[in-house]
């Protein structure tokens, strides 16, 4: 007999029976398990999104940069990386002015505290490599330019690596390979 892994399939057999569930019986075991798996998945959903959404803020920043430079195709590995250092100092006002309304001698808000990790987290992708939109090539500025802002319009785009310390764009036979 094969096992129901759905927590409402469990739920409709387990309901079947009119009988009352007893704590240390098996069929309050089989629901537990399935809820527990069905908060597990939801999560690991939940996670996945949020993971998602934070890949996309940096596409949807550089779509606003290309269309404001309406009149370049290609872009450099200067003007990437200014870029990147722009999005990356996002948060720098807001954390500004919470450092300001903060008195002396009292600890920073939870809030502050959330911005300084992102922006610790952010410097550190930067400086191992972050995942940017190819703007050096012609196609994916064209596919950039005309995105709708969806997580599945963005997985048509050509993506490159980008690190702080990086000299020069890595050539398309390496790509390839």
């Amino acid at each position: 007999m094969p096992l129901a892994h759905n927590l409402n399939k469990v739920n409709k057999k387990v309901n079947k029976s009119n009988a009352a569930i007893h704590v240390k019986g098996r069929n309050f075991k089989r629901l537990n398990r399935a809820s527990l798996r069905q908060k597990k998945l939801e999560d690991r959903k939940a996670q996945h999104l949020e993971q998602k959404q934070n890949e996309l803020q940096i596409v949807k920043y550089f779509q606003e940069e290309v269309n404001l430079a309406t009149e370049k195709e290609v872009f450099g590995l200067i003007e990437m990386k200014a870029y990147i250092e722009n999005f990356l100092k996002r948060y720098d006002e807001e954390l500004d002015q919470l450092k300001a309304e903060r008195r002396k001698g009292r600890p920073p808000t939870t809030r502050q505290l959330l911005l300084e990790e992102k922006v610790k987290y952010d410097e550190n992708i930067y400086e191992t490599g972050i995942k940017i939109p190819d703007v050096s090539d012609a196609e994916t500025v064209r596919i950039l330019r005309s995105w709708n802002g969806t997580i599945g319009g963005a997985s048509i785009l050509k993506y490159i690596h980008i690190s702080k310390d990086m000299q020069q764009l890595p050539t398309k036979e390496l790509e390839m390979s």
